[in-house]
Formats: structure tokens, C-alpha cells, sequence
């Protein structure tokens, strides 16, 4: 038996498995209300509920998979520990100094990130390491003690330690963290040789900084958390989702917490590719639209993706370079303040405006009645009539169709002279707009045409703004997986125990060490099989090593994959080739003769990730009888028309429903527009064709 938990802004999404769904077994889902203040209180009475839903107990449970949004949140809401950076003398202001680049180059009020440690926390030791990793000058470990007393008065609960080159050489940060545990045991201690054993000193520092940062509070929900199930009987094992779309066991997140700060959606784009290899769709665009945001993801070949960079937090919202930067591995994704708790409003221009500022759990949109006052984008669905009030979140909420009309009369209507609905669909139009938009810029960007993609689409919001989202991107094919409203923490469920090592070490390959690259490898491969193990509980592991490598003198790199062997001096022209050909398919050619070097090694170590079984299409057959109909505001027409109501769990695979039409479920609704047909394929999956031209 299985508990997935998936903490989100406005929802804490539980989906508890009993055996294989797919081979007899059962899934039950609970979404309840996040609560802010002590998360882990939403976790038990989601765990409680369901619990009871099934006839079951704590210990009942094997496995329990989390991701939560705690850590990314405690960087925004800046509810972290008081931190300081130790850095080597001379680099005090790596954080402010940062790209020495600007986001936006033509605006001269431009605002920089708040960094997460202020100048007066910032201090330096006499140090140096080369780029080598040879130490130029000894670490002053009497200027390190003399820290301490500082530290001290100054009630520092946690310490970031950045020093130059010290991926190269970690000596110097580790004797550091010697001397500060000697004076100070309960300080809570991050290494940048640790957290990011990587080239580019402000990413390093930024990601050790935040890390440290957030780490003493999220090791004190984590501990928090086990003790609370564990008071309960629970006896089983505990993985947190990382970014990168693997599990990690619970020490390993209480070390490295930044790894957690995407740990939502990338479980929704596990789900994604599990749906895409299930339907053979090789060119997925992955939409899950939540409470607080929406995340678009690309996946191709049945993978998502992924990056090595992240930023979170960022000064001018969901605009690349204007957040502290996080060098971790994440599914690469963008992300926008599209969510149903998303707040509308109207600008100076007498312009609809929707979000980024969300309503979350606290107080909520208008319409759950728990003291909000702004329209959203919810408030917006339930006036348009897309959603049941009565049997929103499975029941346990109920929506006040009039406060939230109210709330769009007075905040949207009332200033634009505008009925109700009108304004309530000038709401949604706004929001799918933005989201196609950002939809259009992710495609381009990495080189996709998005028309030729199916869309998958999960998270409580997403099966209401699907239809229309494809109309506006032109997409003629959408797949709503089973249990969309939690398709994160279902994705949880679907994730390999995996973790991946980044290191740097420079080399070229016209003077390439064999002997040096292998035993970098082999130590991170080491310590990722270390990781790995105890989650994996005697399960098969494979391993990917790849180097990251570029033209000597570019910015960027490229990835190459790597035997998985020890490596050898005639390697060089099989590496040669493979930069070659990788960087053809990125920039259509190659630079002839050029010289290479790499700067990065990589390892990672997974359990095998479930296959998915290909299913066939169903015979098409005609739908049961709708269970009921809804007042529908159709924009187009003016004025309201009858669509027909079906419960989702009345379908059968082939079943046909013909837009307009709602389908409902206990997590969320889809809406089928004029555009599309609905019909249900053999996995359960609402698949939306858009209807051929008479």
C-alpha cells in the first residue's frame, strides 16, 4: 500500500494505492485545504481521511512519497533561518555583484533580487585554491574561530561556506565546517562543495546560500512529519520528489532540501510521460494548471526535458534572470501566475489583469466563502458555469456562486460596465491567453512546433481551461489522465529512486586525463550508489554518466553522453564525435577542428522507472445518459445554453460525448468545448478530438 501527498499553494492533493490500479487494485484520492502555517497538519487530515476511506490504518502503509512546496515558499515569504556566507577574502559581494547583467536593460528602476543574505552576514577568511584545486594560500583557521563570537551575537542559525575553486579542492570548506562544529554544534552547516560542486562562483554561492537557508526549517518539518506518522503506527519507508524527477530518501532531503523545490510539478511531468508512453504520443506539451500557478512542460520521446539551472523567487515574476539562480538538476518546465486561486484585476490602462497574486488556501477565491474579497480565476469558472458548486473537491467545499459574482461585479464588471458573465469570461480569456502565450514561447525556444503536440492536462484547474488553451494554440488532440485533479502526487507514484551528481572538472580533450576523469567519475558514482541503495531495497539500478562540453572560449555547454566504462585515451575521438553531432542538431552544424574542452561530469543512479503497458483503442460506442445539465455562459452566442452533465465514473472505455459537454469527477471537471469531441480510452483517460470541418 502506497501514500502519495503533494503539498500545492491552495490544495493538499493525497492519493493512497492499494495493490496495482491497473491489475485489480485500488486508488483512492482526498483533496484538502493547505494549511500555511504547519503544512504537515493538512498532510495528516488529508492521511487520517483517506485512511478511513479505505478501512485502513497508518501501518497498513509501505511506502510514503512527499513533495511539498515549503521550501520554495519559505525563499519567497523569506521565513527562513537567519544565514551567513563565509566566502574567500576578496569575494564578499559574489551576490551582489552577481551576472553583472541586468533582466531588462532599458529599465532604469529596475529591481534586482533580494538576496537571502544581507551584506552585514557576509564574511571572509584568507583562502585561495586554483582552478586546479591547488591550495595558493593556506585557510586562516584563526580568522574562521574569530568568526564565531559574531555568529553568535549576531544569532546566525545557519552558515553557507562558498570558497573560490572549491569544487576543484573541498579541503578548505571542510576543515571550516570542522572548526564551526567544534564551537558551535547545533549550527547548521552548508558547503558549497556539497550543494553545487560546479564552475560559476554567484551560481555556487546562490545555490549553497538558499540551501542553508531553508534547511533548518525544512529538516524541522521533515522530523516533524516522520515523528507524526510515525506516533501513528506508520512503519514503512519515507522519499521525498526532487526536481529532477527522481525520489530521495528522507536524510538526504533533510541535507539537500533545494533539491526540493520543484518537487510538485516534476511529478506532474513523470505523469505526463507515463501518459504520453501509454498512448504512444511522442510529442507531448505537459499543461497542469493548479491553485497558484500554471506549469508547462515539453516532452518528447516519452521523457520530459530537464535542466541544470532554476530560478527561484524572481523580482519581476516569471521573468528569466531577475530570480536567485539554483544550480540543481530540474525538469525543465516554465511557470506562470495562472492559477484557479489566481486573483483579476483591472490595471491603470482599464486592462483585465490576472495574477500573479493568488488567493492560495488562505482566504481562497470568493467563492468558498472563508473571507476573500477578489475575484479569481475560480470565481470566474463557477459564474461561467463550468463548475458545480455543490460537488467541488469531491464535496468538502461548497462554492457561493453569488459571492463570487459579487466579487467580479465590483472588481472587474463595475469598472468596465460589464455583466457579470462578460466579465467573468473576459477573466478566463485573459488567463488562457497568458498561458498560451507562455505555451508559445517555451515551443520556440526549444525549437518544437507546438501544433504538432498532444496536450496532456492534469491538476485541479487544467481539464476546465484544456479545451479552450488548444483552441488558442491549435492543438487538435488533448488526453485528461485518470485522477487529473491529483496528477502530481499520482505522479509521485510513478517516479524511480534516483539521484544525480554534477561535478566540475575542467579538461580539454587535445590534452585529456583518462586517469583523472575516471576517478571523479567513479567517486560520484560511488556516492550516488550510496543514495540510491537503501531506497531501492535490493531493486535493479542503472546508471547514466554524461560531460558537459563546449567549444573552448563558449559560454555554454552541451551534454555527451558517456560509456559506461572506465574511460581511456583513444575515447577522444569517440567524445569528439558525439559534441559534434549533439551540437549539429542544436545549431544545424558543427565548427570543424575546433578545440573542445569540458567543464562537467555527471552521474546518476536510478531503480528502473515502471513501464507502462501501450493500449489499443476502444470501439467507439455512445455515451449513458448525462446525469444532469448546466447553465453555461456561451460568450460566442451571448447568452446561456444547456450543457449536459456526465460522471465521469458512469463512462465505459469508447464512450462518446460531443462538445459542449462537462465531465465530471470528484477532484476536478472537464470541459469539453464546441471545438472537440470527448470519448474514453481503455486506460480511463478523457481523450478530446477537435471535430472535423463538415
Amino acid at each position: 500500500m502506497r501514500l502519495a501527498v503533494d503539498i500545492g499553494g491552495t490544495f493538499t492533493d493525497v492519493v493512497l494505492e492499494i495493490g496495482d490500479p491497473l491489475r485489480g487494485g485500488r486508488r483512492l484520492t482526498r483533496k484538502v485545504l493547505t494549511t500555511p502555517r504547519a503544512p504537515e497538519e493538512a498532510v495528516m487530515e488529508g492521511t487520517r481521511a483517506i485512511l478511513a476511506d479505505a478501512g485502513r490504518a497508518f501501518a497498513d502503509i509501505d511506502v510514503f512519497v512527499h513533495g511539498t512546496t515549503l521550501a520554495t515558499n519559505a525563499i519567497i515569504e523569506r521565513k527562513g533561518a537567519r544565514t551567513a556566507l563565509i566566502a574567500t577574502e576578496g569575494f564578499r559581494d559574489t551576490l551582489e555583484i552577481a551576472y553583472e547583467s541586468r533582466y531588462d536593460q532599458y529599465d532604469v528602476f529596475i529591481e534586482k533580487p533580494k538576496q537571502l543574505v544581507p551584506r552585514a552576514l557576509r564574511f571572509t577568511v584568507p583562502e585561495r585554491m586554483d582552478v586546479q584545486g591547488n591550495v595558493r594560500l593556506p585557510l586562516d583557521e584563526a580568522a574562521v574561530r574569530a568568526l564565531v563570537p559574531i555568529l553568535q551575537q549576531q544569532d546566525v542559525g545557519a552558515v553557507a561556506v562558498a570558497f573560490l575553486h572549491a569544487y576543484a579542492n573541498s579541503a578548505h570548506e571542510r576543515r571550516t565546517r570542522e572548526i564551526l562544529f567544534e564551537a558551535l554544534p547545533g549550527l547548521s552547516v552548508t558547503l558549497s562543495c556539497e550543494a553545487c560542486p560546479e564552475v560559476r562562483e554567484y551560481d555556487r554561492t546562490s545555490t549553497a546560500v538558499a540551501n542553508a537557508y531553508i534547511q533548518p526549517l525544512m529538516a524541522g518539518y521533515l522530523a516533524r512529519l516522520r515523528d507524526g506518522f510515525a506516533a501513528e503506527g506508520f512503519r514503512g519507508m519515507i522519499y521525498l520528489m526532487t526536481s529532477g524527477g527522481g525520489l530521495t530518501a528522507l536524510e538526504t532531503a533533510r541535507k539537500f532540501p533545494i533539491r526540493l523545490v520543484e518537487s510538485g510539478p516534476a511529478g506532474g511531468a513523470i505523469l505526463a510521460a507515463n501518459t504520453a508512453a501509454e498512448r504512444g504520443e511522442d510529442k507531448v506539451l505537459s499543461f497542469d494548471m493548479g491553485g497558484t500557478t500554471a506549469k508547462i512542460c515539453l516532452i518528447q520521446h516519452y521523457t520530459p526535458f530537464k535542466s541544470r539551472s532554476f530560478e527561484v523567487d524572481r523580482a519581476a515574476r516569471f521573468l528569466k534572470g531577475s530570480g536567485l539562480p539554483l544550480r540543481i538538476p530540474v525538469i525543465e518546465m516554465v511557470e506562470i501566475g495562472a492559477g484557479g486561486g489566481s486573483i483579476a484585476r483591472i490595471d491603470e490602462l482599464k486592462r483585465i489583469v490576472v495574477g500573479p497574486e493568488s488567493a492560495g488556501a488562505e482566504p481562497g477565491p470568493a467563492a468558498y466563502g472563508r473571507g476573500g474579497q477578489r475575484p479569481t480565476v475560480t470565481d470566474a469558472d463557477v459564474v461561467l458555469g463550468k463548475i458545480d458548486p455543490t460537488r467541488f473537491a469531491g464535496g468538502t467545499i461548497h462554492l457561493d456562486v453569488e459571492q463570487a459574482r459579487s466579487a467580479l461585479d465590483v472588481a472587474i464588471g463595475g469598472e468596465l460596465a460589464l455583466a457579470s458573465e462578460m466579465a467573468a469570461y473576459g477573466v478566463g480569456e485573459i488567463v488562457d491567453e497568458n498561458m498560451a502565450n507562455a505555451a508559445r514561447v517555451h515551443a520556440v525556444e526549444r525549437g518544437a512546433i507546438i501544433g504538432e503536440h498532444t496536450m496532456i492536462a492534469f491538476g485541479g484547474a487544467a481539464p476546465l481551461h484544456a479545451a479552450r488553451l488548444a483552441e488558442k494554440l491549435g492543438l487538435n488532440r488533448i488526453v485528461i489522465p485518470p485522477n487529473a485533479g491529483v496528477g502530481s502526487a499520482v505522479g509521485f507514484l510513478l517516479a524511480p529512486v534516483a539521484y544525480e551528481l554534477i561535478h566540475s572538472r575542467y579538461m580539454r580533450l587535445d590534452t585529456f586525463d583518462p586517469a583523472a576523469a575516471n576517478a571523479l567519475i567513479d567517486e560520484m558514482a560511488h556516492e550516488a550508489h550510496a543514495l540510491v541503495a537503501p531506497g531501492a531495497r535490493g531493486q535493479k539500478v542503472v546508471e547514466t554518466r554524461v560531460a558537459y562540453m563546449r567549444y573552448v572560449g563558449q559560454g555554454h555547454e552541451i551534454t555527451v553522453p558517456l560509456p559506461l566504462r572506465p574511460l581511456q585515451a583513444g575515447d577522444t575521438a569517440t567524445l569528439r564525435s558525439e559534441f559534434e553531432r549533439a551540437y549539429a542538431q542544436l545549431f544545424e552544424r558543427h565548427i570543424p577542428d575546433a578545440a573542445i574542452e569540458a567543464l562537467s561530469w555527471s552521474v546518476t543512479v536510478s531503480t528502473e522507472a515502471r513501464r507502462p503497458t501501450a493500449i489499443a483503442p476502444p470501439s467507439r460506442q455512445k455515451a449513458p445518459p448525462p446525469v444532469g445539465a448546466r447553465r453555461f455562459f456561451d460568450a460566442r452566442q451571448s447568452h446561456h445554453v444547456e450543457v449536459p452533465v456526465y460522471w465521469r465514473n458512469d463512462l465505459v472505455p469508447g464512450a462518446t460525448v460531443p462538445g459542449p459537454a462537462i465531465i465530471a469527477e470528484d477532484e476536478t471537471s472537464t470541459f469539453v468545448s464546441q471545438t472537440f469531441d470527448a470519448w474514453l480510452d481503455a486506460a480511463g483517460g478523457i481523450v478530446l478530438e477537435r471535430k472535423r470541418a463538415a
